[in-house]
């Protein structure tokens, strides 16, 4: 029998589940027990993550004059200011706070929580910045939930699928492929893998390249040829052309993914499409061909993953029969001796994880050890992504590989590492949340935060 687990510290107020799109962002919410997209008045219920300068006001959700568009895909790399003088942090923290005050006028009551979902290949510095930005908006976030899991979760619930189901999010600025066995309201994932920079966005690039036209005439034409074989002097043909390269990166990631976990397309019970791009009906016949069956399509693509966000939500303030078991979508380990990578936690282990390893010292008489933190799959430190670097100082000066310091990992179910490194014979130890470069730093995230209020 599974227990019914309830997030500390939320009363059962609203809790929502918010899609954090490239294109579009969606909430959800559950009411009777069933989750519902807001059809907010006005906008309807995908709003536009798009920021635009009005005189010396950032809008969000309209394009007017000078926009700015797809800003997740910018999530994790850095404090560089985009076009409107805005961070990336500080675009989610916008489009976030846009969805908050949507969220308190149509169901007339304060927003207390959300779950946010996010792309399954986020690593470390995308998901940090995630959680500030809904620091930013006043949100607080009961869980940052992989967007492919939050499809599955909405499938699975509705229909009682069973078995292994692979998840194919196409979306507007980003691709994940994941694999999860369904079995007695126990969601666990198998392996994920995707690319932050493959989504309809390139499909859109590709269509203004081609017909020498604006970004937004391409992204209608794209949508239009998703319904009729002609539109605006473009056949569907032509567009399957310019699709048909970025299809097939698709089903290479697919085809590892799969591989990765041992698995072929006949292991596979079931596919759920999400994302705008699986509108396209190519990828739809692609999909079906690589499988060799259907894929699932009776919910919105649009919508599904907010649908599923909205349930893990509900679930963790008011209870819930369901069991989520999810993975580290890269790997984590150190940097050890001529640059190299020693891993901790291999990609894919599941969540919450825990991992500890024993180094020792290579100089005589070392009183300090420099500990640099990476997450990647590459066997050099130097071409994974850097997360934090700090010292345990205080080591007895021992001969050369006689101290013994312990390095314990530990990964929260949001994906957010925790690293603690122990010198065993002294008990001194070092311990840091990993904040990547690439975050806010605390400073700058607290003055924000203060001038939100």
């Amino acid at each position: 029998m599974l227990l019914q687990l309830v997030e500390p510290g939320v009363s059962q107020g609203i809790v929502v589940g918010i899609d954090l799109g490239t294109t579009h962002s969606v909430v959800a919410l559950v009411r009777e027990g069933k989750p519902q997209v807001l059809p907010f008045k006005g906008s309807g219920p995908l709003i536009p993550s798009i920021l635009s300068l009005e005189g010396e006001d950032i809008k969000v959700g309209i394009s007017s004059g000078t926009s700015l568009k797809s800003t997740k895909r910018f999530m994790g790399q850095g404090q560089v200011p985009l076009s409107l003088g805005v961070t990336p942090v500080e675009a989610a923290g916008l489009i976030l706070a846009h969805l908050k005050k949507l969220v308190e006028s149509e169901v007339q009551a304060p927003l207390e929580a959300a779950v946010i979902s996010v792309p399954a290949y986020f690593d470390e510095a995308a998901r940090v910045a995630t959680k500030q930005a809904a620091a930013l908006a006043g949100i607080k976030v009961l869980r940052l939930l992989n967007e492919p899991t939050a499809a599955a979760l909405a499938y699975g619930l509705e229909t009682g699928a069973q078995g292994i189901y692979a998840i194919y999010d196409f979306g507007g600025g980003t691709f994940d492929l994941s694999l999860l066995k369904l079995e007695e309201g126990v969601f666990q994932v198998l392996a994920t893998g995707g690319d932050l920079s493959l989504g309809g966005d390139d499909l859109d690039q590709a269509i203004a390249t081609y017909k020498d036209v604006s970004l937004e005439q391409s992204r209608l034409i794209k949508e239009r040829l998703t319904e009729v074989e002609i539109w605006e002097g473009v056949t569907r043909k032509e567009l399957e052309i310019l699709a048909a390269p970025l299809i097939e990166r698709t089903l290479l990631i697919t085809s590892e993914t799969m591989k990765e976990a041992g698995l072929s397309p006949q292991d596979i019970a079931g596919i759920v499409l999400v994302g705008g791009m699986t509108r396209v009906p190519l990828v739809r016949q692609s999909v079906e061909t690589f499988f060799g069956q259907p894929p699932l399509c009776d919910i919105d693509p649009d919508q599904a993953v907010a649908l599923g966000a909205s349930l893990v939500a509900h679930g963790l303030t008011h209870g819930s029969t369901t069991l989520l078991l999810d993975v580290t979508p890269l790997s984590l380990g150190l940097e050890t001796m001529g640059g190299f990578v020693e891993r901790l936690i291999p990609r894919n282990t599941p969540l919450p994880a825990l991992a500890s390893q024993a180094f020792t010292t290579h100089q005589e008489g070392q009183d300090g050890m420099v500990i640099r933190v990476v997450q990647g799959e590459r066997e050099r430190a130097e071409d994974c992504l850097s997360l934090a670097c700090f010292e345990l100082k205080g080591i007895p000066p021992l001969p050369a590989g006689a101290a013994r310091i312990r390095v314990d990992f530990a990964v929260d179910v949001d994906g957010l590492l925790t690293v603690t490194a122990l010198e065993t014979t002294t008990g001194v130890s070092q311990h840091i949340e990993v904040r990547p470069s690439a975050g806010l730093d605390e400073i700058t995230l607290k003055r924000m935060l203060l001038k939100a209020r």
